[in-house]
């Protein structure tokens, strides 16, 4: 027997006994710290639980061990792959592909110029149209990509934001052509306005009228689409631009407190939306710090609805979230080792409690998925919802040591920024003075040091790489899908009334003059006469001008 297997001389009964036993072997080099650089202590006790009414039970306030008394024992989370790509007719067939091979919803990927509010045939948009998800220039290309898909019976999720009240008017106005009203529409827009200045840098507008058009569709939503969430407050895109996990949870949880003080401000009854507010968080690959942060952001949210907010109907106090794995831990060298991260990450979503969950494909860091990464990318969730076991009691993790102490560190960190964002005047005017910026910026910059110093290993990139890596298949997309698109739009335009469009656009430049408007039936009625996105989004354009940022460094 080895000196390293031999049996410790003392077998401790009492943490300072364990201690000492402890520090009899080293240490292992490297710093044993969470990716955003908590240290964390070689143990935790029962001396650091928190008081019990703050963990609760499940389905309980504050659901810190979830939002639903059964969990997964009585349903299973949603499993969504986002897709998009090419055309809507391309994007319609992968639709359809993963409809048939289990996908219970559908989640939309839209393509550059369309999240940034261009037609496919402005100048800005060469090269890019379809490349990163659907092309959807008016509500011609909205039909085309439902089409055949019962949209009463289907959750769909859409992710856009500056532009979401416009697509919503087109999906709305295509849904109601096919049968389906507004009210028996089901699923979720992004939509999340405030976290694009903040992280994903994709705008139209400056921010006071882009929150007074994200105000708008909420209000509208909130009494035409009861069973539609106007808007995913996402904390993924804050996370991927290079946030610590805390940043993100802050970050994100405010600048859904500030959705929620608009909409009070505009006369709603916080009850009467909050219950359809929902939130979209990243799974990264340091597994405990994830589950602590969806624990945290949980309690967080039901206190200040209930508490600052005084909302009454415990529905308003659940936080239901989606997640998707990190797609920034995902890497080129290498890329099955992504199929492992994925599915640690996966795990993590899913013991800290979500709603619905997308698994990024191993090949997302080359290109979009192809049809194989994508059935690999399901399946991981499958594999995890039935034969991994941990979906068979609630919460396994709850009452853990270092669980409970993650989650009230990630809680205090969190507490911590509202009172920074709250010196510097709320969340609006933090985005205004760059605050989140430059935290998120400089958060980035030190993670990225420590990889490049090899001090935060990257299995196949800063270690255990390969000299003799053999490519993978990617998918391509056929540069003639553009002019494809090209045409559609032309033909759009060439089909339709002319003078109902100028006078639609018109009506829309006269609402948006007065602050007090609710441009979501003036952008109903552009849709319906076939106006096409970049058109809206100019004659908006005219009215609250556009946005130029300051840099950061």
């Amino acid at each position: 027997m080895t000196a390293e297997m031999a049996a410790p001389s003392a077998t401790p009964i009492s943490y300072e006994e364990w201690l000492d036993v402890y520090g009899v072997t080293p240490e292992r080099d490297g710093e044993f710290v969470t990716l955003s650089g908590e240290p964390v202590r070689a143990l935790y006790t029962e001396a650091d639980l928190p008081d019990q009414s703050d963990i609760g039970l499940p389905g309980g306030y504050p659901f810190t061990r979830g939002v639903y008394p059964s969990m997964y024992r009585g349903r299973l989370w949603t499993m969504r792959q986002f897709a998009g790509f090419g055309t809507a007719e391309d994007t319609n067939e992968r639709f359809r592909y993963l409809l048939d091979h289990g996908q219970t919803v559908l989640s939309t990927a839209f393509d550059m110029p369309s999240l940034m509010g261009h037609d496919s045939d402005s100048p800005l948009s060469e090269g890019e149209v379809g490349r990163e998800g659907v092309a959807i220039d008016t509500v011609e290309d909205m039909r085309t990509l439902f089409a055949g898909i019962d949209l009463g019976e289907v959750s769909v999720s859409m992710t856009i934001n500056a532009p979401a009240a416009i697509m919503l008017a087109y999906y709305v106005v295509a849904a109601g052509e096919s049968g389906v009203p507004a009210d028996r529409l089901g699923g979720t827009i992004q939509a999340d306005i405030l976290k694009e200045y903040i992280a994903q840098k994709e705008w139209c507008f400056p921010i006071d009228p882009a929150m007074r058009l994200m105000g708008d569709m909420i209000e509208w939503c909130s009494g035409h689409m009861p069973r539609w969430h106007p808007v995913s407050i996402s904390g993924y895109h804050i996370r991927e631009a290079g946030s610590t996990a805390a940043q993100e949870l802050a970050f994100t949880l405010k600048n859904g407190l500030t959705y929620v003080e608009q909409a009070i401000e505009r006369g709603l009854s916080v009850d009467d939306f909050a219950p359809r507010l929902s939130f979209f968080f990243n799974a990264q690959i340091d597994f405990f710090e994830e589950i602590a942060k969806y624990r945290a952001a949980r309690r967080i949210w039901a206190r200040e609805l209930r508490e600052t907010f005084g909302a009454e109907n415990p529905k308003s106090w659940l936080m239901r979230f989606h997640t998707q794995t990190a797609g920034v831990s995902l890497t080129a060298q290498q890329p099955l080792n992504n199929i492992t991260r994925t599915a640690i990450e996966a795990l993590a979503g899913v013991l800290g409690g979500t709603q619905s969950l997308h698994t990024n494909s191993y090949d997302e860091a080359l290109a979009l998925p192809t049809e194989e990464a994508v059935t690999i990318a399901l399946r991981t969730q499958q594999v995890i919802a039935h034969e991994s076991g941990v979906t068979s009691t609630v919460d396994p993790l709850g009452g853990s040591y270092f669980i409970e102490a993650l989650t009230d560190k990630m809680e205090a960190k969190a507490y911590e920024y509202f009172a920074k964002i709250d010196e510097l005047g709320g969340m609006v005017e933090s985005v205004k003075r760059n605050y989140p910026q430059r935290e998120i910026a400089d958060a980035a910059f030190t993670l990225q040091q420590e990889i490049d110093a090899g001090e935060r290993v990257v299995v196949g990139v800063n270690r255990y790489g390969a000299s003799d890596e053999a490519p993978i298949p990617t998918l391509r997309i056929d540069p003639a899908l553009e002019r494809k698109q090209l045409d559609r739009l032309q033909g759009a335009r060439a089909k339709r009334d002319g003078a109902a469009v100028e006078a639609a656009l018109a009506s829309l430049r006269s609402d948006a003059a007065h602050a007090d408007r609710n441009l979501m039936e003036p952008l109903l009625t552009c849709a319906r006469a076939h106006a096409s996105e970049g058109e809206i989004i100019e004659s908006l354009q005219q009215v609250f001008g556009d946005y130029t940022e300051t840099p950061v460094f």
